[in-house]
């Protein structure tokens, strides 16, 4: 799929011909031969070739969303009622995550703690509302790092009831792959080097599933650019050279318009961000964009060219304005009970031991069975284990989280939306709300939340690799 096209399923174009009809009050879970329950969006896990390499290799074999990587964008408005079946053509069992989205527990697409896994052969059907506006994503939460590392997730954008005045909306999804001579996917997905260090990089980056191409743009338009790290671990930091960016949302949610500290849009696994980017550049210039995220190599990810034509107005748009807020709940600081996370393990941490299901056992033990990191000294085994925190229904909570390794670690938590107060002690600006906060090795931050969505949540890192070793837990709301 090329840069900026929108690959979408419109709700007009769904059910046409009457082939997805069904009867009303199906049950997710169904056998494909079964009757399929009505959808507003379909989504087919399944295998395909897909050209992500340069034209002159040949196409690599994909586990995709109908055959299409990324899968298909699909819209809605902020309020809207959506069902998407998810119909299960691998030879595995997968499940859907909507990432960043605040939806009920058993739309939450955790096996065996929201919902058992979907069979091969099997669908399921998703059912929520769509609360906040905002850019999410959708993947796998069965063989996350295999499933994701060969193709499999998507864009969901949620949109304002009164957008921001663009041009164009344009979405990236932002991928690495590894990568064999033969253009296939290297099939490495437990590596221990991989889950013990910094996780599963890849030798190849793409945009949208492909080769980056310049973006082209006229003088004096304004974009709106999502951006979405959908990578098993690498950490993407995007500099605009001679443009100011302004950063309108993070994770999805509205944040004071603002540039990018040190001119650098910085994304972990998991994170996405929404900048305006006037370009006022001269017509038939052409500038490019860095990737900064690592010092000792930085990137030129693809060029800005400027058409060679008159300007799209004679002078840029106003001040970029704030985005109106979406229903969260304030966490109220003075009442806040406060937890701690603690992230041991990793190569070279000193970590001596952990509690592996539910005995301790020492870091020789745990390296054997390639289980290496721990939260709060516990190891996981299981999406379904007992939780590291309990949170009454409607209070708020505060969690210092801190990094004991010298490892980056996205930390997401399932279900819900943090304010981010601080990092390394100093408060941030902004106080942005967030559901994936990004630490790197040795930092830590402190963020809130009101535990007002409940069930059981999965609170992890979001380096895939990292979760194979054993950095995944539980909070339990009610």
């Amino acid at each position: 799929m090329k840069p900026n096209k929108t690959n979408l399923y419109s709700r007009r174009q769904i059910l046409a011909g009457g082939s997805a009809l069904a009867l009303t009050g199906a049950m997710p879970g169904l056998s494909l031969a079964a009757t399929t329950p009505e959808y507003d969006f379909l989504l087919k896990a399944g295998t395909s070739s897909t050209q992500i390499l340069p034209s002159n290799w040949a196409e690599t074999p994909l586990w995709t969303y109908s055959g299409e990587c990324p899968g298909p964008v699909i819209r809605a408005k902020q309020g809207e009622h959506v069902r998407i079946l998810v119909e299960n053509g691998l030879e595995e069992p997968t499940t859907v995550h909507w990432h960043g989205l605040r939806v009920p527990n058993a739309m939450d697409g955790v096996p065996h703690v929201s919902q058992e896994p979907i069979e091969p052969g099997q669908n399921f059907l998703y059912d929520f509302k769509l609360e906040d506006a905002g850019t999410y994503w959708y993947h796998p939460h069965v063989n996350s790092s295999e499933q994701l590392g060969r193709g499999l997730y998507g864009t969901i954008i949620v949109e304002e009831t009164d957008p921001p005045e663009v041009d164009r909306d344009v979405v990236w999804v932002l991928d690495d792959w590894r990568v064999s001579k033969d253009g296939s996917i290297r099939d490495d997905f437990t590596h221990g080097m991989d889950i013990s260090h910094g996780g599963r990089m890849g030798n190849y980056i793409t945009v949208n599933g492909q080769l980056p191409e310049p973006l082209k743009v006229s003088a004096n338009e304004r974009i709106r650019l999502r951006l979405i790290n959908v990578a098993n671990a690498r950490i993407f930091g995007l500099n605009f050279e001679n443009h100011d960016a302004h950063v309108i949302a993070i994770d999805g949610h509205p944040v004071t318009p603002h540039a990018p500290t040190n001119d650098m849009v910085l994304l972990g696994p998991g994170q996405r961000a929404d900048v305006i980017i006037d370009f006022v550049g001269e017509p038939g210039s052409k500038h490019r964009i860095l990737d900064m995220a690592y010092q000792q190599s930085v990137n030129e990810l693809q060029d800005i060219e400027y058409l060679d034509a008159s300007p799209v107005r004679k002078k840029p748009l106003g001040p970029v304005k704030p985005l109106s807020a979406n229903p969260l709940k304030e966490p109220d600081l003075t009442q806040a009970v406060h937890h701690e996370m603690v992230i041991s393990g990793g190569a070279m941490s000193g970590m001596r031991g952990a509690v592996y299901k539910g005995e301790q056992r020492s870091m020789r033990e745990l390296m054997g069975e390639m289980k290496v990191w721990a939260l709060n000294g516990v190891t996981a085994h299981t999406t379904d284990m007992p939780p590291i925190f309990n949170f009454d229904l409607g209070k708020t909570y505060v969690i210092d989280i801190k990094n004991e390794s010298m490892f980056p670690h996205p930390m997401h938590l399932h279900g819900h939306a943090f304010r981010l107060l601080s990092m390394n002690g100093k408060d941030m600006p902004h106080t942005p709300w967030m559901d994936t906060v990004l630490l790197t090795g040795r930092e830590t931050a402190r963020i809130a939340l009101v535990a007002d969505n409940p069930g059981d949540w999965l609170f992890h890192c979001h380096v895939l690799a990292h979760v194979q070793g054993g950095m995944t837990s539980l909070i339990r709301v009610a």
